[in-house]
């Protein structure tokens, strides 16, 4: 996924987003898919864009390319997908020439932050990737240069309850060098880069849903025993995070 500086590539393709860690994603969330909610939140957050067909959109972190494939398959819009690992981009190219999406689909090793492409898309589109990244405002700023006028900005990300946190979810949150707001501020950051109709949707009780979902699911994957027992503890970790108040997940969109 596409993240700052501060991040670097090596770092993601030898941790979170080696290629194993990628697949056992993919098993929990679908193919194609390393996002809470695979394809049906794709396309449920697809269609709250509203994007007429043949509408440019650029996917920042674009993962597997899960939610680039249904854009250009069920909504007819072309995506320009960038993202940080390298080894997500290795395995989602395959799947596009598999896909034969190539028409319509165009995936880049790039940062987000350094994107030089002034009124160039309809609409940028992000699935919890903007954690990665601490300069916020940065971000925004170079996002909201990216779109042409009265174009669309819809993300989902990680974010936090007030603090003090817990113990386990600041561990949680150095670990991963995930930089977290809560939803007012991520809204306010939004406004700040002077965006318009800037609406915020905690999806937090979504979340749960979610992560008893994707339990469930593990339990009945034809996994190894070993990394059946890693996923259920990990996705175990995330729900008492999240049920918590200390986890929380964002919904936000704007106008440019």
């Amino acid at each position: 996924m596409d993240t700052s500086s501060s991040v670097t590539q090596e770092i993601l393709d030898s941790s979170q987003y080696s290629v194993s860690s990628i697949q056992h994603y993919e098993v929990v969330y679908g193919e194609d898919f390393v996002s809470p909610g695979g394809k049906q939140m794709a396309v449920e957050l697809i269609q709250k864009m509203d994007l007429k067909p043949e509408a440019h959109v650029l996917d920042v972190g674009c993962g597997l390319g899960g939610s680039a494939f249904v854009m250009a398959r069920e909504f007819n819009l072309v995506v320009d997908g960038i993202d940080l690992s390298k080894n997500m981009l290795e395995l989602a190219n395959k799947k596009l020439n598999n896909y034969g999406l190539a028409d319509r689909v165009k995936l880049e090793h790039g940062d987000c932050l350094e994107l030089d492409r002034t009124e160039y898309y309809d609409a940028v589109y992000s699935r919890d990737v903007f954690l990665h990244i601490e300069n916020k405002a940065q971000l925004f700023s170079v996002l909201k240069r990216s779109l042409r006028p009265d174009g669309r900005l819809l993300f989902t990300d990680y974010c936090c309850g007030p603090k003090p946190w817990c113990d386990d979810f600041n561990k949680y949150v150095k670990d991963r060098g995930y930089c977290l707001h809560t939803l007012p501020e991520y809204a306010d950051l939004v406004s700040e880069a002077r965006f318009e109709k800037v609406e915020h949707v905690d999806m937090t009780p979504r979340f749960i849903q979610i992560l008893k979902s994707d339990l469930e699911k593990i339990a009945d994957l034809p996994l190894e025993e070993t990394v059946r027992c890693n996923l259920e503890k990990s996705w175990r970790g995330k729900l008492a995070r999240v049920e918590s108040g200390d986890h929380r997940w964002g919904m936000l969109s704007a106008v440019n």
